[in-house]
């Protein structure tokens, strides 16, 4: 729904460093790493300080305790550690989104902690026309394309479904023109791509949005 874009801007506006970290990539099987891994984020804020740490789908590592796999507990503890340290860090921030509030470790929603919480909203038909300009203006889009319309049939898409929307149009597109010509001859019919209602129509069927 735009969360991590408003997590961006929000660094760019306070003019300071943004350090973005994806929750599942923080867990590792082996004892001890995954702990070592947030020990390291926030390591790396303190020498980038002033400095946003942003962690993108932090239930998949900040689940209750005692609901959870016994990594996912010590994850927690470290997380809940380093952020009371900030307390003694002015230049740090945290942020954090999700898309299961409810999921989330009771402790770590606590005030001192990440205590403010936004609710982000599915975007309208204005946005989504926004965010469809945004991941559409560099690419080779024909001129029979209908984006207002477009804009108009993804209801329940968040931004992220429809950056992947656009994704999978412009490979389909791709995939067209380098089919119709040997390997060694593709490369040189790279103008010929043209992405058409037709790839964003197939598109369409393979993204699932996340709101119903």
């Amino acid at each position: 729904t735009g969360k991590t874009m408003l997590a961006r801007a929000l660094a760019g506006e306070s003019d300071v460093n943004f350090i973005s970290v994806a929750g599942p990539e923080i867990l590792d099987r082996y004892v001890g790493e995954s702990e070592k891994a947030v020990r390291e984020v926030f390591d790396r804020a303190r020498q980038a300080a002033p400095a946003i740490v942003f962690f993108d789908e932090i239930d998949a590592i900040a689940g209750g305790r005692g609901e959870k796999h016994e990594v996912t507990e010590r994850v927690v503890s470290q997380l809940l550690t380093e952020i009371d340290g900030l307390a003694e860090n002015p230049n740090l921030m945290v942020l954090a989104a999700t898309n299961r509030r409810d999921a989330i470790d009771p402790a770590l929603l606590r005030p001192g902690r990440i205590e403010s919480h936004v609710e982000v909203p599915a975007p309208d038909e204005a946005a989504r026309r926004a965010i469809l300009d945004v991941h559409t203006r560099e690419k080779p889009v024909a001129d029979g394309v209908d984006l207002d319309a477009l804009a108009a049939d993804l209801v329940g898409f968040s931004g992220a479904d429809i950056e992947a929307l656009c994704r999978a149009a412009s490979m389909r597109a791709i995939r067209e023109v380098a089919g119709a010509y040997d390997p060694e001859e593709a490369e040189t019919h790279a103008g010929e791509i043209s992405i058409t209602g037709e790839h964003f129509a197939a598109a369409r069927e393979s993204v699932e949005p996340t709101f119903e």
